[in-house]
């Protein structure tokens, strides 16, 4: 904060609390904060009836709950004092925003991410090791996929999907983030929300899931994401070309990933592999976001981010070709960089699995 000129830090809902305090506010109207000045205590401003929920640090931040009557936008001002440049969550309501400015009328407003991402961005041994089990879980989902354990042909899009999710959940996630399941030319919208279109015999399935998971009670969860491929029956020719191009850009990017590495530059080596191989104007999304107590966060793994890469860093590396009306592809692993190289978290089969009909 003294570095980069910030008087007061205040988070409300979001990663930032949970990151900085343990403790993830609901998202309700009434408001939760943490108001951290550069030179005073954090506190916690909590609705009383929400104080309960709270596991209390006494020596990281003291705990103000407001009764029905008070105005917590008073007691988040009175606490900042006059602050010349405040710094506030990305995820706060606006409705709070615009009150606290009215309290704070000559305050020069910045957003949190400037601050706490770069920390959030850096993943320690305990956040990595959290990832790590959050995505071997995923992973047990995706090899019941593979093994065909999770029936396909004659169920729809969305039975599929709800059948991931149970067993996310089942694998120890808290919740799910989604569970996309597209199938034939479905799997060429890349965010396809699971429908009730029947899977058929003879054509692909996409599945891209993910969930939250806490490695113990009480502590914020980490966020698993994957990507898997299935075909439902002998692949065409053409799609296993296709889908050999994206396993070799895939790999290419994990490789690229190493510390000191400009973010861009990974997606630039990944997208160059499908690019030279004639489908460049079909990879119509970033090579990849961070990951940690949200499912996309800093670094983003896209042209034009020229932040290097760090030990500690995590972040899919998931490119995709699409083909629209016919048919798409994506392969996606979490990668953590270190000083050692690259580590994807993901070891479920990367290959073009086939089910047979």
């Amino acid at each position: 904060m003294a570095a980069q000129g910030v008087d007061v830090l205040m988070v409300s809902v979001g990663a930032d609390l949970p990151y900085l305090i343990g403790y993830e506010a609901m998202p309700l109207p009434r408001l939760t904060m943490l108001v951290l000045p550069r030179d005073a205590e954090a506190t916690l401003v909590i609705p009383r009836l929400e104080v309960a929920r709270v596991v209390e640090r006494p020596d990281c931040f003291s705990i103000r709950g407001w009764e029905e009557t008070e105005d917590p936008i008073a007691i988040v001002a009175q606490l900042a004092g006059r602050p010349g440049t405040a710094a506030i969550g990305d995820q706060t309501w606006a409705r709070h925003l615009v009150d606290l400015m009215g309290f704070l009328p000559s305050t020069h407003w910045r957003r949190s991410v400037e601050l706490v991402g770069p920390l959030r961005a850096r993943k320690d041994a305990a956040e990595i090791a959290a990832l790590q089990t959050a995505a071997a879980a995923a992973d047990r989902v995706a090899r019941q996929l593979q093994g065909g354990e999770i029936p396909l042909i004659g169920r729809t899009e969305s039975e599929v999907s709800e059948d991931l999710s149970r067993r996310l959940l089942a694998e120890g996630h808290a919740h799910v983030n989604f569970a996309i399941v597209a199938a034939g030319e479905n799997a060429a919208s890349p965010h396809h929300h699971a429908s009730e279109r029947v899977i058929r015999a003879g054509e692909v399935v996409l599945c891209d899931f993910g969930g939250t998971l806490s490695v113990a009670e009480g502590e914020p969860g980490y966020c698993s994401d994957m990507t898997r491929m299935i075909f439902t029956g002998e692949p065409p020719a053409e799609f296993r070309e296709l889908y050999d191009v994206l396993f070799a850009a895939q790999a290419t990017g994990v490789a690229s990933a190493t510390v000191g590495t400009a973010a861009q530059d990974v997606d630039r080596a990944t997208r160059k592999v499908i690019a030279d191989a004639g489908y460049g104007a079909q990879f119509i999304h970033r090579t990849g976001h961070g990951i940690g107590l949200f499912e996309h966060e800093d670094p983003y793994i896209v042209e034009g981010n020229e932040v290097l890469l760090e030990a500690g860093h995590a972040f899919s590396i998931e490119p995709g070709i699409y083909i629209e009306g016919r048919w798409g592809a994506r392969l996606e692993d979490i990668v953590v960089a270190t000083d050692d190289g690259p580590v994807a978290l993901n070891t479920a089969d990367h290959s073009l699995v086939v089910v047979e009909a």
